[in-house]
């Protein structure tokens, strides 16, 4: 099957808003295995609209939209899509009583425009939003003699988009498929190495079309492998990905961290609960980052794990930090500091941040190497700190 993808928003048209919306889109359809053939960015217009749509339809099996389902005098993805349908718009009443129970759920008056948001065209099923207000769009295919694709139009929302094609959409594009079947994920996520580098390591794996598909995505040095087996059941797919995932973790070792919705300051939380620290943090260039991401995951787990921080600045040296990590583990009755110190730079004009691991007996060090611009140099280094403290934790030796 080819998809083609649409993003709507005049927002998106004059480069006020980078369409994410797109990307996420086409990674997820190619390991459903189908073929994206096009993006187009659409303004908000009716006739700018109809003519995208239209064209889209001719040429693909399956029309993806984000963008303009909401409430207000832009958004008209309903009315062009009942013109390219050549049918009206009528009211849903699912579709109105779902929008009546969010706000009422949500303690808000409703207002009259949110109506708009239950019409859709007569031939078209609702897409149920089950963590917003506008409903998507489900516009059947036509068949011959004059084949036109099915389309599927979402709210521009990303969380909302997200939910949508898990729960309604991809389930309805796997049935599509000729040969039917189940389709099962398994998510993998790694620390330590880059994308180019975790590749060479898993040789004739990330290979498109084999089977399982093995994809690879990058998000703030967290490297992410997603495993995609798609079989008759379950029990197949789990089955096809298990050898997969097993020869990833032999490839990769302790670079791996976590699993599906893991992120590196969870697995950080985790192996300091099982090892019995109580972690103190001190930080500098990083400017609280570390310190968050452990209270965020200690709450998430319910632990006490994350005994509190201390960002008072740390000085450049590396021997003031370590001096400042163990007056605030002491003060902060913690058996482990994390400290992460002040920038300095080297001859060459690279930037390097101190990091160390403080303990009663023992001090680690390690001289981090800012790479990215902007904030993502330093979200880099406060995860390069959770890595070091979970590798700590767990017992395993530090990277070089």
């Amino acid at each position: 099957m080819k998809a083609e993808i649409l993003a709507i928003g005049d927002e998106l048209t004059t480069g006020q808003r980078l369409d994410t919306n797109s990307r996420w889109l086409s990674r997820e359809l190619g390991l459903l295995g189908v073929v994206v053939c096009g993006h187009t960015t659409v303004p908000d217009t009716v006739a700018d609209g109809v003519r995208a749509f239209a064209a889209a339809r001719e040429r693909a099996d399956i029309v993806l939209a984000t963008g303009g389902l909401g409430p207000t005098a832009d958004d008209l993805t309903r009315e062009v899509l009942a013109e390219v349908a050549g049918e009206p718009l009528e009211l849903v009443p699912k579709a109105l009583q779902a929008i009546e129970a969010m706000f009422a759920a949500r303690g808000r008056a409703m207002t009259d425009n949110n109506r708009l948001q239950a019409m859709l065209p007569r031939s078209a099923a609702m897409i149920p939003n089950p963590t917003g207000t506008a409903p998507g769009i489900d516009l059947p295919a036509t068949p011959a003699p004059r084949p036109l694709g099915r389309v599927f139009a979402l709210p521009g929302v990303p969380s909302e988009m997200f939910r949508m094609w898990a729960d309604s959409v991809q389930p309805a594009i796997l049935a599509m498929a000729p040969d039917g079947g189940t389709m099962q994920f398994r998510v993998l996520k790694c620390f330590g190495a880059g994308e180019s580098a975790i590749e060479a390591m898993l040789p004739d794996l990330i290979r498109r079309g084999r089977d399982p598909l093995v994809g690879i995505t990058a998000h703030e040095a967290t490297i992410t492998l997603r495993i995609a087996a798609r079989s008759a059941s379950d029990e197949a797919c789990r089955a096809a990905i298990a050898p997969v995932e097993a020869t990833i973790r032999e490839c990769l070792g302790d670079l791996v961290f976590g699993e599906q919705a893991d992120e590196l300051e969870d697995a950080t939380v985790r192996f300091c609960q099982t090892s019995g620290l109580r972690v103190a943090v001190v930080e500098g260039a990083t400017q609280g980052r570390v310190a968050t991401l452990l209270a965020e995951a200690d709450g998430r787990q319910e632990t006490c794990v994350f005994a509190g921080a201390n960002q008072r600045g740390t000085g450049t040296a590396c021997g003031d930090m370590v001096e400042t990590a163990q007056a605030c583990r002491r003060e902060l009755q913690a058996n482990v500091a994390l400290a992460v110190g002040d920038l300095s730079s080297d001859a060459e004009g690279r930037e390097w941040l101190p990091i160390a691991i403080v303990t009663d007996e023992t001090v680690s060090r390690h001289e981090h190497l800012l790479g990215g611009a902007g904030s993502l140099r330093l979200s880099r280094a406060a995860k390069t700190a959770l890595d070091m403290l979970r590798r700590h934790a767990a017992g395993l030796p530090p990277l070089t």
